[in-house]
């Protein structure tokens, strides 16, 4: 694909009203097995997945002030939307559950709050209300407002939920990357000495929405890793900084390039990851490709342990297995793991960038144990080979998590390294 290329097209077509409807099955579900009465979501990615509206996050003090807000219950098999932004509701819901925005940071919002929450769950009704979001307002009042109310927090429930995807939420994720990674073949061609970061993220947000993109998750970053610790912005972790905010850098000979952009469709987010070399005909070193040999062991690795029924645990196993006696990312005292300590091994991606599950995270091996990987689960997988003195390479790799084993979403070529 080139520049002047017409929108692509997503090769599952995704239904998207089936689409919010399984979701909406699935919030209701894990309501009735958690005994939640009522839902009150005020996250933007926790109203999108029960509503499939979209909000308007360009407007930033107005999504703040009256954010899109959702009210579900388990009898009810349509949500309700207080939104800003009424052209974003999906084109199903009923005209009776599409109301005007709510105000959750002003007193006078929380008390209309409240009287629309009296008015739709029953002014008598003793519910159990869960809340993924509370402004100071909404804490502060709603308990005196609402007295019959059991506050839960709702964020256990819509992880549960949203963290197996359906067929058609995988293919929105499956075409966000394939845009993303169209949209990368001519930025990688146009990376070269003297090119400004900027110019990249010009370019690539130009062809995202050529392409067909309906947002743009992640500012796009272009870094330039130095070769080593000490060389780069001061960190608490002590270790490599990744990532940074792309500038007007001008980009020179030799750098070695850590890639990071995440586009959205309908939602969906992808996560593409590579190394680049900034050089009119870029020749990686014999070290530089090592690297990229010991990252790719670490990926086949992984890939190897995923299946249903095994752990985060397993996981980070078999990439400690996978590195071998690779060097220490950390500077200095700290861990010997593949991957960036501040970040993690995996994470997944949905209608958040980087959501559950969580894997190798500084919440420890208990926590990795806890996480049972099961089919339609996303796994970005992120590991990251360094050599203090020498730089390293860092790339992401997409996969769902199938009956039998794993699909890959992602399916960029590694050049300079191969």
């Amino acid at each position: 694909m080139t520049r002047g290329d017409t929108q692509l097209e997503p090769r599952g077509a995704p239904d998207l009203a089936r689409m919010r409807r399984d979701r909406g099955r699935r919030l209701r579900e894990e309501m009735a097995r958690q005994e939640v009465d009522a839902l009150l979501l005020l996250g933007r990615s926790n109203v999108n997945y029960a509503t499939g509206a979209a909000s308007l996050n360009a407007d930033a003090g107005r999504i703040h002030l009256q954010p899109c807000v959702a009210l579900v219950t388990r009898d009810d098999p349509a949500a309700h939307l207080f939104t800003p932004y009424p052209e974003g509701a999906p084109p199903e819901l009923a005209a009776d559950h599409l109301h005007e925005p709510l105000c959750p940071e002003l007193g006078s919002g929380v008390r209309e709050m409240a009287r629309v929450l009296r008015t739709l769950l029953g002014s008598e009704a003793a519910v159990r209300l869960g809340i993924d979001e509370s402004s100071a307002a909404m804490h502060t009042a709603l308990p005196g407002l609402l007295p019959r109310t059991r506050f839960a927090d709702a964020s256990p429930l819509t992880t549960v939920a949203r963290v197996c995807k359906t067929a058609d939420e995988i293919e929105c994720i499956r075409f966000a990357q394939h845009v993303n990674e169209v949209a990368m073949r001519d930025v990688q061609a146009a990376l070269r000495p003297g090119v400004r970061q900027c110019d990249l993220s010009a370019l690539f947000l130009r062809r995202i929405f050529e392409l067909g993109a309906t947002g743009n998750v992640v500012n796009p970053i272009w870094e330039v890793v130095p070769s080593r610790v000490a060389a780069g912005p001061f960190t608490l972790t002590g270790e490599v900084v990744f990532p940074l905010v792309s500038t007007d850098r001008v980009l020179g000979e030799g750098d070695v390039v850590w890639v990071d952009t995440g586009i959205s469709y309908q939602g969906y987010a992808s996560d593409f990851g590579r190394t680049w070399i900034a050089s009119d005909a870029p020749r990686p070193s014999a070290r530089q490709r090592e690297q990229f040999a010991r990252w790719q062991e670490v990926v086949e690795r992984v890939l190897g342990a995923v299946r249903p029924g095994a752990s985060g645990a397993d996981l980070t196993a078999a990439a400690l297995a996978g590195a071998g006696h690779a060097p220490a990312l950390s500077a200095g005292p700290g861990s010997t793991r593949p991957w960036l300590t501040h970040l993690y091994l995996a994470h997944g991606v949905g209608l958040d960038s980087a959501e559950a599950p969580l894997v190798g995270t500084d919440l420890g091996d208990e926590f990795d144990r806890s996480i049972v990987l099961a089919p339609g689960m996303i796994l970005v997988l992120e590991p990251v080979i360094w050599e203090e003195g020498y730089a390293g390479y860092r790339g992401e790799e997409i996969v769902a998590v199938t009956e039998t084993g794993y699909e890959k979403l992602s399916d960029y070529p590694y050049g300079p390294y191969e």
